[in-house]
């Protein structure tokens, strides 16, 4: 009997007492224990290993050995969990353009608005302004052609020595016409630069001209009642190295200089304001890490936070030892993986730190599983479920995740009942 269904097990109380089973169905059963008990520490090992993925993170109490369990419909998640650092950002050199001696700085993690002073040179202020186009020169009234030169092509003369009085540091050409002014009369600089710092005067409340791409007189005037506050000389021009721009609030870095010293390219850094995770993502395995992607920040306190994906890399960072393989562990190439926090106060007052980031690798609905620890190993190969009668039913196994595994096949149905191997 034993011969014709390798599927079915035989209970004790099927069988006479006094007849010993055939060498051969007693040998097999002797296997299929031990088979089971093989790939029950097997399939664990790997579930501990992160194929199951964030089961520190979701922990379940595991069913006990000779339970019943069981097949219950729901979606399996797999959840992978990376190392990341908790801090502002890379520290990035201010673009300092004054020239001389350092004579002030901030202290090291201050916030600077619109209108603070950076630091001072020669003891000059170093203002804060909100941009993204650089200072790139001075801003203030420039002179503009004279008329012979300005009608000197109309005469069949050379153009040449045209804005020959407009100054140096402001190469940009005058918008005078000729019409309408006079040898040496001035003119109005004009530019994308003129109209970015007049917004920033006007909101620092400096006013009583036009916000345009034009610096009239109206500015200057506004100008020095600006450069009155800051304690300067009011001279209606503003220098390149007088004002710094940035897209917004920044946190003052590391300084890589000292009081007294000469300015130079690292004589201040700076970050943004806002706490986000970096994660030196393995490149063999960096597919999460598309920009938009939500993920779980666990901090030290062991408080969970949302993140959201921001840039990822496209440069590798060489691995340690030099090795270039595709492998997912330590020694692995990497890449510089950005998630940026929306909810800044969820993450309180710690300002930096080790974290966890927890992302979603694959997941399925809608399927039936079972507790990794309720599969066997059948005699003749693959998977199986022993079930409440002691019956054994071959399975397809699909994704492990939360000490669960997804099952399938003709003799599962939703609500069976399987048992926990001893």
């Amino acid at each position: 009997m034993a011969e014709t269904d390798t599927m079915t097990h035989f209970d004790d109380g099927t069988e006479p007492a006094d007849t010993e089973p055939p060498r051969g169905v007693r040998g097999r059963r002797t296997a299929l224990i031990a088979c089971a008990v093989v790939v029950v520490a097997a399939v664990a090992v790997v579930g501990a290993l992160g194929l199951g993925g964030g089961e520190e993170e979701h922990p379940s109490a595991p069913p006990r050995a000779g339970s019943v369990v069981p097949v219950t419909r729901t979606t399996l998640t797999e959840r992978t969990d990376v190392d990341g650092q908790l801090g502002f950002g890379t520290e990035i050199p201010l673009p300092v353009k004054a020239t001389g001696t350092v004579t002030w700085l901030p202290q090291q993690g201050a916030t600077m608005e619109r209108g603070d002073t950076l630091l001072r040179v020669d003891d000059r202020p170093v203002v804060l302004l909100y941009g993204s186009m650089p200072m790139y020169r001075d801003l203030g009234l420039t002179a503009t052609a004279s008329a012979s030169d300005t009608g000197a092509s109309d005469a069949g003369q050379s153009d040449t020595g045209t804005d020959a009085a407009a100054p140096s540091a402001s190469p940009s050409p005058s918008t005078g016409t000729g019409t309408g002014t006079g040898a040496g009369a001035p003119a109005p600089l004009t530019g994308m630069d003129v109209l970015q710092f007049e917004t920033n005067l006007a909101t620092l409340g400096y006013t009583g001209f036009t916000v345009d791409e034009k610096f009239t007189a109206a500015t200057a005037q506004a100008v020095k009642r600006w450069q009155k506050s800051l304690g300067l000389a009011e001279t209606g021009t503003v220098g390149a190295g007088d004002v710094i721009y940035s897209a917004g609030k920044v946190r003052i870095g590391q300084p890589g200089t000292r009081l007294g010293e000469t300015v130079g390219e690292d004589t201040l850094t700076y970050t943004g304001t806002s706490r986000k995770v970096v994660v030196n993502a393995s490149a063999a395995d960096a597919s999460w890490a598309v920009r938009g992607t939500a993920v779980g920040i666990a901090l030290p306190d062991g408080k969970s936070v949302k993140g959201e994906v921001a840039s990822v890399g496209r440069q590798a960072s060489a691995p340690e030892g030099g090795s270039t393989e595709g492998e997912s562990g330590a020694g692995a190439a990497t890449l510089p993986v950005t998630v940026t926090i929306a909810d800044q106060k969820s993450v309180g007052r710690l300002e930096s730190g080790p974290v966890t980031v927890e992302y979603v690798g694959r997941e399925v609905k809608d399927v039936l599983s079972v507790p990794v620890a309720a599969l066997v190993a059948l005699a003749e190969g693959g998977h199986g479920l022993e079930t409440e009668d002691g019956r054994f039913v071959a399975v397809r196994t699909g994704l492990f995740a939360d000490g669960n595994v997804q099952v399938s096949g003709s003799g599962v149905t939703e609500g069976m009942k399987v048992r926990i191997p001893e």
